[in-house]
């Protein structure tokens, strides 16, 4: 992954949650987190950056088994003829099927869609 990648779905990120409050950016130490340009949008956006910690397995943990959920889900069901076909399915399994669908304990079993929406309204009550 380049660096010009990592700044660009950062931007995309960014623009589509329009995050507020404290938002950490957990990250791996690849060069592309470490750039000064990402840097540069982390902190433009207000978000601060986290890395998991040097030789350390259990830090990236998380990620890995995320990978293996992409790579089964997405990767491994059949022959991709473009990277552009490639690109779009698993966008499409991100935003579709990995944070709508999939209920998670740390949320009291819920959708992180249906969680978030339970904040924001909370939120809107106690503002009101």
């Amino acid at each position: 992954m380049t660096a010009q990648l990592a700044v660009t779905a950062l931007r995309t990120a960014v623009a589509r949650r329009a995050p507020t409050g404290v938002v950490v950016v957990h990250s791996d130490r690849g060069s592309q987190f470490r750039a000064r340009t990402f840097r540069a949008v982390l902190t433009a956006a207000g978000l601060q950056g986290s890395m998991g910690r040097v030789a350390s397995a259990g830090d990236n943990a998380a990620m890995e088994s995320w990978n293996a959920l992409l790579q089964k889900n997405v990767l491994n069901r059949r022959r991709w003829r473009t990277r552009d076909e490639l690109h779009d399915a698993i966008v499409f399994w991100i935003e579709r099927t990995y944070n709508r669908r999939r209920r998670q304990r740390a949320l009291g079993k819920l959708t992180p869609v249906e969680f978030e929406l339970a904040f924001t309204t909370q939120n809107a009550a106690l503002a009101a």
